[in-house]
């Protein structure tokens, strides 16, 4: 069953932020996933509680491939990078 790794992004450090992206899209795919939202126009409809500012939507083959990419000794310095360009929300959610 698929999973959706989804993470709103404040970019505080664009020039970084680029660097990450280009790091992290080949290590996505490795793990077998596949960007379905990366940034782009948003608009909430309703509720005064989540205020985005970047989404990205992730989808991997399953919970366990997701967790595999974010926990990899490959991805730890590419988190690093987006660590320090950006302050994130993640969340990792089982599709249907």
């Amino acid at each position: 069953m698929p999973a959706y790794l989804i993470v709103d992004t404040k970019i505080t450090d664009p020039e970084a932020y680029e660097n990450y992206k280009a790091q992290a899209k080949p290590l996505v795919e490795k793990y077998g996933g596949i960007y379905k939202v990366r940034g782009g126009e948003l608009e909430v409809f309703e509720g005064d509680l989540w205020k985005p500012t970047r989404l990205v939507v992730i989808e991997f083959p399953s919970m366990e491939q997701a967790r595999t990419f974010y926990h990899s000794p490959d991805y730890a310095p590419v988190k690093a990078l987006r660590q320090g360009a950006s302050v994130c929300s993640l969340a990792l959610v089982d599709g249907v």
